[in-house]
């Protein structure tokens, strides 16, 4: 089982950030209440860059989320003002607020990991270095272990980090896709203690609309047998949530048959495990990707 941390409260949706840039409370409180009721587990609170009034749209925000939830919130901006002014105002109940995210760039780490200490949170550590998004698992593996060593300098524990692998679209980028499932691997080896998480339908960014469930579905299986901790995904999104919280074992358990290397028997499946069974193939990188792989 891991953690779902719903990434519905967002400055781009339609219905919470009309309210956001409003300051109506009632479309992000009923959001937050109904995300607590389906199983979330944390609150991801995304403002993006939130360049104008970010300082006190995010204390507003994080005010009108906690008095309805006690869930831990991922603060979600790009803006440190607006981060350091959400942690201010946070209150500790089920758990330490996180900052989402610190990149593994000299700058960000300095600039924002000593809030990780002064505030007493949490912090994801993106896998994006000065050259952007690495290419593989080596690529990934140097700007872990210099998030580690800068962490260490701050006396910040592994158990207070998140680290995200940066996935990428299987449609565009499925070679470089490997090199986040390896890497995901080999995590839990090379930083033991830690937690981890990722923005899971990034996998199925520019598939079609009907094809990106499985793609998110099977993904996050296959995650999950890496040892990921936890997940930023869409928490009214049933079926999801369900493979989170380990109550889809059935088909979670053909995903990690196929990923120890065996030729699973597809005699007599129905068309969702069979769906599973192509999908995790193309993740693989067994066969090439086409919007039609469902059909072969």
């Amino acid at each position: 089982m891991i953690k779902v941390v719903a990434e519905n409260i967002n400055i781009m949706s339609k219905y919470t950030g009309t309210a956001m840039r409003e300051k109506d409370p009632k479309p992000i409180q009923e959001w937050a209440e109904k995300l607590t009721q389906r199983g979330a587990d944390v609150l991801d609170l995304n403002l993006g860059p939130a360049r104008k009034g970010g300082f006190e749209m995010m204390q507003w925000l994080v005010k009108t989320v906690q008095e309805v939830t006690d869930l831990p919130l991922f603060l979600d901006t790009t803006n440190n003002e607006a981060m350091e002014a959400g942690l201010q105002v946070y209150k500790v109940k089920a758990g330490r607020a996180v900052i989402n995210s610190i990149m593994a760039r000299p700058d960000r780490m300095d600039l924002q990991m000593p809030l990780v200490n002064k505030y007493d949170c949490e912090m994801v550590g993106l896998m994006w270095g000065p050259e952007g998004i690495p290419r593989d698992e080596n690529e990934r593996s140097v700007l872990l272990d210099s998030m580690m060593t800068k962490a260490a300098e701050q006396g910040i524990a592994l158990e207070k980090i998140w680290f995200d692998p940066i996935v990428v679209p299987v449609s565009s980028q499925q070679r470089e896709l490997q090199g986040c499932t390896t890497f995901m691997q080999w995590l839990p080896d090379i930083a033991p203690g830690c937690q981890s998480t990722c923005g899971l339908s990034n996998v199925s960014n520019g598939s079609p609309d009907e094809l990106r469930d499985v793609l998110n579905q099977v993904y996050l299986c296959m995650l999950k047998k890496c040892g990921i901790t936890s997940a930023i995904l869409d928490g009214f999104d049933e079926e999801i949530v369900k493979i989170a919280h380990d109550q889809s074992m059935e088909l979670e358990n053909i995903v990690g048959r196929i990923m120890d290397g065996e030729e699973v028997d597809t005699t007599g499946m129905g068309k969702k495990e069979m769906d599973y069974v192509k999908t995790s193939k193309l993740l693989l990188g067994h066969s090439l990707y086409s919007h039609s792989w469902l059909e072969v």
